[in-house]
Order: C-alpha cells, then sequence, then structure tokens
C-alpha cells in the first residue's frame, strides 16, 4: 500500500521513492520513475540531475504518488503522461490508441526509401491510431498526399489533435474499417499499416501494458493474421500499378506474410528485421 501522507520535499528524495516503489513492479523502474517526475513537474532532465535539493510542494508530491500509484498497477507511461516520442517527435498518446513503439520507425524507413524528398505520391495509412505514422510521412514527405483511416473515433481525434500541434494539414480522414471508406476508384501509390497482429489467444494480452491498450488494436483472430490477411486480398484494387505494399507484423509471421502475398499475386515481395535483428516488415509490390 502507497503511503497516503506526504513526506517528500525535494527531487532527490521523490526521485528515490518513486524508483523504489516501482522496484518489481515495472521492468524500467528507474526510467519510469523520472519520467514521470519529470512530466509532473514540466522540468528538463538537466534539472533533475544538477539540483536534486530543489524543493517541490505538498500537492506535487501528492500528485507524484498518484501517478507512482498507477504506475504500479501496471498502467503504461504513455498513458500517465499522454505522450510518446516517435522519429523524434512527440505524440500525444491515449487509452484510445495503440502506444507508438520503436519497432515501428522501421515502416517510416522503408516508406521513405522508395519516396523522393520531392516526390508527390499518394499514400494511405490504414489504422492510422494517433496518426504517427500518417503525420511522421506528411513531415518528411510534405509534397505527397496522404489518407488515413481508423475505425475509431478517439483514434482520429486524437490524430487531429497530433496534426494540429504539428502544423499539418495535408492529410484526409476517413472513418472506418480498413478499407472500407475508400471509394471505388480511390487509388495510391503506396498503402502502409501497422495492424493488430497477436493471436486473440494469446497470454501476453493479459500481461503487462499489453492490459491497458486497445484489443481491437492488438489482436486479430487465432493467428493473428485475420487483419493483414484482409489488407492484402483488398489492397490491389486500391494500388496503383506497381504500387507499394508495406506492413509490420509479427517476429514470427514473415514466412506466412510471404506465403499469402505470393498466393494474391504480389512481386519483389521483402522482408525487413527491425533493430533486434528480428523480421518486423513486409514488402511487396502488385501489377
Amino acid at each position: 500500500m502507497l503511503p497516503t501522507k506526504p513526506h517528500l520535499n525535494t527531487l532527490g528524495a521523490a526521485l528515490a521513492w518513486g524508483r523504489t516503489q516501482l522496484n518489481g513492479a515495472a521492468e524500467t523502474n528507474i526510467l519510469d520513475a523520472e519520467v514521470l517526475l519529470l512530466h509532473l513537474l514540466d522540468l528538463e532532465r538537466t534539472t533533475l540531475r544538477a539540483w536534486p535539493e530543489r524543493r517541490i510542494t505538498t500537492d506535487q508530491a501528492i500528485q507524484y504518488k498518484l501517478l507512482i500509484g498507477q504506475r504500479r498497477e501496471g498502467r503504461p507511461v504513455a498513458y500517465l503522461t499522454g505522450q510518446r516520442e516517435f522519429w523524434s517527435r512527440s505524440f500525444r498518446v491515449g487509452p484510445g490508441v495503440l502506444i507508438p513503439r520503436p519497432e515501428t520507425e522501421l515502416l517510416i524507413e522503408l516508406v521513405l526509401e522508395r519516396l523522393p524528398a520531392d516526390t508527390h505520391a499518394s499514400l494511405l495509412d490504414l489504422g492510422t491510431g494517433s496518426g504517427i505514422i500518417a503525420l511522421t510521412l506528411a513531415a518528411e514527405r510534405p509534397g505527397c498526399s496522404i489518407t488515413a483511416t481508423d475505425a475509431s473515433n478517439d483514434a482520429l481525434a486524437i490524430t487531429r489533435e497530433n496534426a494540429r500541434r504539428m502544423g499539418i494539414s495535408q492529410i484526409r480522414y476517413l472513418k472506418g474499417h480498413w478499407l472500407d471508406p475508400l471509394a471505388a476508384d480511390d487509388r495510391f501509390d503506396l498503402i502502409v499499416s501497422n495492424p493488430p497482429y497477436i493471436a486473440a489467444a494469446d497470454p501476453h494480452l493479459a500481461q503487462g501494458d499489453l492490459r491497458f491498450e486497445p484489443q481491437q488494436a492488438l489482436a486479430s483472430g487465432s493467428d493473428g493474421l485475420d487483419a493483414l490477411r484482409e489488407i492484402i486480398d483488398r489492397s490491389p484494387a486500391h494500388l496503383h500499378p506497381g504500387g507499394w505494399l508495406i506492413l509490420e507484423h509479427g517476429y514470427d509471421q514473415a514466412d506466412a506474410l510471404t506465403a499469402i502475398l505470393t498466393k494474391g499475386g504480389y512481386r519483389d515481395i521483402g522482408q525487413y528485421r527491425d533493430l533486434q535483428g528480428h523480421p518486423r516488415a513486409s514488402v511487396a509490390r502488385y501489377g
């Protein structure tokens, strides 16, 4: 049980207490305690290092204890701070969207490799969530026209807020399941997606941060491939000839994705590894 009476009065004392409280409750207890304290007090890390004796108020101590208590219960740090960094930019996140992962930056790399800096290509981001893919691509390739779809009103609201904060306006937002909201004649040079790809019965869904994230953004059928199958099957109707399809998937799904793409008539199929060396993305062309 967490102490109810505030007794922390300096940055150093608060940080030491937070680390102790999270020890055993979070694998990144030292980092988590620091991030939550910096977020609460709106401080830079250098301040925490240089002036550990700096005083904090009783109200700040109480708020910090509440944040640490929520983290002990397993609530993700990104949801507690309301933000997560992706591609060196800060994005607003919340319980209605998947928390951005570093692995997804591989998708950005793969897209940018195929699009010159001065391109005016048309792009489609399926299941945009907080908008990290669509908005990062819009910032990196400002000449592109980008469409982002999502079935969640909450997700689209967060995406629009992130776009407003970043000053990005060239994105068309459509609400609906994957490709459902597209017009029959909508065509794109490239379609990219980080869909759910965890098997519905996977025990990891009941562990750690995953317990608090939207399950529809994580799990997809008995083998985790339902969403990927649907996207691969339906994308040719919305790709220009020779258009690219770039997908994130599970570390153990590369062979299955190659087989599905081959059966679907795609060509130039490639598999790419994340920083941990796991096959994490598949790239293919159609037509």
